[in-house]
């Protein structure tokens, strides 16, 4: 699992961690029952105090993302697929904002934007496969 937290995100450290941790959850990186790195070790990873992780972990389990199992650790929940949907929908949102502002600075239209997107949608349905 790789998770990274930056200084220059302006965000907590410990909303940092619940946010990518429910992007993983979302992009399907992490599956239900998928065992989370212990508080101590992901602490120790990215260098910050355990206590910011044991409250990323609460946030996740209070909303449902995660479940604590007493001696055992912390899992993806079972019930992880409809926060997938809701969470797939906020980032998808989130970046959707973001581009139609950097369009809007650009005096790009939506057609022009619409346009592009389908372009660019081509490349990753070719037979290759793939990403260009």
């Amino acid at each position: 699992m790789q998770i990274h937290i930056t200084e220059a995100d302006g965000t907590p450290f410990y909303q940092q961690v619940v946010n990518q941790i429910k992007f993983l959850v979302a992009s399907g990186r992490l599956d239900e029952g998928e065992q989370l790195p212990p508080v101590r070790r992901l602490a120790e990873q990215l260098l910050v105090n355990p206590n910011t992780i044991a409250r990323a972990y609460r946030e996740l389990e209070a909303e449902g993302v995660v479940a604590s199992k007493r001696g055992a650790g912390v899992f993806v929940s079972d019930s992880g697929s409809p926060l997938s949907r809701k969470e797939k929908s906020r980032i998808l949102n989130e970046r959707i904002d973001a581009l139609l502002t950097e369009c809007s600075q650009l005096g790009v239209g939506v057609d022009s934007l619409l346009k592009l997107i389908e372009q660019r949608s081509k490349k990753f349905d070719s037979p290759r496969g793939g990403k260009s």
